[in-house]
């Protein structure tokens, strides 16, 4: 079993979770290994990162598959007793324009965002070294999404005591009241994607709350970060930062020092913490 240090960032292949592999590779004092759902596309981008220099290393994941997240679990606690870092990226969004029916939007967005996601924490958070650093990249939509929500599910989205399981019926009722068409009479916003990321963010803060319950002598921190308006495939050209600077927040929370005692449990943009 392998000493070295581990890290793995999910959804990397290209876009902002290949910018955090790459300054990984630059500043992490270990193994990186970049994920990707098809192992062509992720072997090329491991060789563009030889190109410069970098060394990465490849795992297949396809974060919608449970096998697949489960073999890269057994695979990590055989090899390295474990993990170190944790980069939850992966993630997908409709474009504005796509005609694809809002229910079926809402189901594959969720699907993906913030079921898929919540699988690999389920697998992967129990392997997690002591000071060990985990980063569930969001995003500020969560956070304009939330305030698109009725009173009371705000009140629920920002309570201190809500549990997995409360915000997993939340997020299953979301995708049931768009199939029935009520989503806005329910008090919903008209964003899948806003609401995924809402539950990205709230599953970050009740983990951050179970670390703190069930392994407080770990020293494990754990948050949620929007990486900023980034030019991808997702976002488009006309975004804001390049890919490298959209990677600054969560390289950042990745690498928080071993002294760190935060932040924990927060939503971060810009290396700022928020109020959620």
């Amino acid at each position: 079993m392998s000493s070295v240090p581990v890290a793995v960032v999910t959804g990397s292949n290209k876009g902002i979770g290949f910018a955090i592999v790459r300054a990984l590779c630059k500043q992490f004092p270990g193994d990186v290994y970049l994920t990707a759902r098809d192992p062509g596309r992720g072997q090329e981008a491991v060789a563009k990162l030889q190109e410069e220099g970098l060394r990465a290393l490849f795992h297949q994941l396809d974060i919608d598959d449970l096998q697949s997240i489960r073999a890269l679990r057994d695979f990590l606690k055989e090899k390295y007793g474990g993990l170190n870092v944790l980069v939850n990226n992966a993630g997908i969004a409709f474009k504005v324009h796509d005609t694809t029916p809002f229910a079926v939007q809402a189901e594959v967005t969720l699907k993906t965002n913030f079921f898929a996601t919540r699988n690999v924490c389920t697998e992967l958070l129990p392997l997690m070294k002591p000071y060990g650093r985990v980063v569930n990249v969001s995003s500020m939509v969560s956070t304009s999404a939330l305030g698109g929500c009725s009173q009371e599910l705000q009140k629920k989205f920002r309570s201190d005591t809500i549990t997995e399981g409360e915000l997993v019926e939340l997020m299953t009722k979301f995708v049931e009241d768009t199939k029935k068409g009520v989503h806005e009479k329910e008090g919903w916003p008209n964003t899948a994607y806003g609401v995924s990321k809402i539950g990205v963010t709230v599953l970050s803060r009740i983990q951050a709350r179970m670390l703190n319950e069930k392994r407080k002598g770990d020293h494990i921190l754990l948050n949620a970060c929007c990486p900023g308006w980034v030019r991808t495939d997702m976002a488009g050209p006309r975004a804001t930062k390049s890919p490298d600077e959209g990677a600054e927040t969560p390289v950042y929370l990745a690498l928080l020092p071993s002294d760190a005692d935060g932040p924990h449990g927060q939503f971060v943009i810009d290396k700022t913490v928020r109020t959620w």
